[in-house]
């Protein structure tokens, strides 16, 4: 639900009542994992998806009879291997679904949907009747604890608990091409990206339309000044000055943050004499093995747009423990899957099945 905030607050401002599907476990592999979110308008409008095909037809269905009825619905989706193409999960999993109906006048409902589009963190939970009630604390780091990863969500009893956290920070320091690539590209893949530069000229809203903020100052004061409430191990440092005047006190700063990554780019000998500097200015070698420099994976391209692709794939790898192999070369499952997913086998019919709870 919180994940579809911009377009149920729109509906529900036209004083219209919504049906949201949620998938509350998934068994073997699907399209989307739990968490994921459709909602269904009575007027038969679709917005967002769960998994594709039929899928996506039979949860219509559930929707449009929980905005009939009222109460909350469960339905389970299964398939065989041999029908899985035909059927819409071609992975041959299955899920099981949640629809619950949210109203303009649901006041709990309508805060957290505004507080997730604002892009802050917010827990909410919603019993067997549908009610829908706000976790008193909406800090980031409770509605990551409540939550198994960023934007998803498990069931608990009869609970099901949903939470948002705020977009993961990518603080990005110099404005060459480089800086301008990494940015669009960060930016398209859900982090919130700031650019810092000592250079006011180039530190500009033009230079980075996708940047929610832009800083002309330098590097290590900006980095010293932010507030460590709103940095966490989501937080990602990238270094791209090509000074040493600037890079060496930022990264001293940075290696000193309560971040998940910091990076630098640089050829080896620029990588080698900066770690020395980094030495000779107090940094211990704990804190240097953590930095990440030369910065990025071995893709193989040269370009700002594909180095800025091998920065955010090495900053997601590290995130994520990814190895950073092809998944061709790798055997087991594509995707880490939560432990509400535990102890489900997959229905052996060879077309959709649906359970209604009313």
């Amino acid at each position: 639900m919180l994940d579809l905030a911009g377009d149920l607050l729109s509906v529900l401002r036209a004083g219209e009542p919504v049906a949201v599907v949620t998938v509350t476990r998934v068994a073997r592999s699907a399209p989307r994992g739990v968490g994921a979110s459709m909602a269904v308008t009575r007027d038969g409008r679709v917005v967002g998806s769960i998994s594709g095909g039929c899928v996506e037809s039979e949860s219509v269905v559930l929707g449009l009879a929980v905005l009939a009825g009222g109460m909350p619905r469960s339905g389970s989706f299964g398939f065989s291997d041999d029908a899985a193409h035909a059927a819409g999960l071609a992975c041959g999993g299955s899920v099981e679904v949640l629809a619950y109906r949210v109203d303009p006048g649901d006041e709990a409902a309508v805060d957290a949907l505004e507080t997730a589009a604002a892009d802050h963190g917010v827990t909410v939970t919603i019993d067997r009747s549908g009610s829908i009630r706000l976790v008193a604390d909406a800090d980031p780091a409770t509605a990551l604890g409540q939550a198994v990863a960023y934007r998803e969500s498990l069931v608990a009893g009869d609970l099901l608990v949903l939470s948002h956290a705020p977009r993961p920070r990518l603080l990005l320091l110099g404005t060459g091409q480089h800086a301008a690539a990494l940015c669009r590209v960060g930016a398209a893949a859900g982090f919130a990206v700031s650019v810092c530069d000592v250079w006011p000229l180039m530190a500009t809203p033009e230079r980075f339309p996708d940047a929610v903020e832009v800083v002309a100052a330098l590097p290590h004061e900006y980095l010293g000044g932010l507030d460590p409430a709103s940095l966490d191990a989501r937080t990602a440092v990238c270094v791209l000055t090509h000074d040493e005047r600037l890079d060496v006190p930022a990264l001293q700063v940075a290696l000193g943050m309560p971040v998940g990554f910091v990076g630098a780019m640089g050829a080896r000998t620029t990588v080698a004499h900066r770690e020395s500097l980094l030495r000779a200015a107090g940094v211990d070698d704990v804190s240097l093995a953590r930095l990440h420099s030369p910065l990025g994976l071995d893709l193989g391209g040269a370009s700002p747009e594909e180095s800025a692709i091998s920065v955010l794939a090495e900053i997601v790898a590290s995130r994520h423990g990814g190895s950073g192999v092809p998944l061709r070369e790798r055997a087991g499952p594509l995707h880490a899957r939560i432990d509400a997913t535990a102890g489900l086998t997959s229905p052996t019919s060879c077309s959709p099945s649906i359970r209604v709870t009313p």
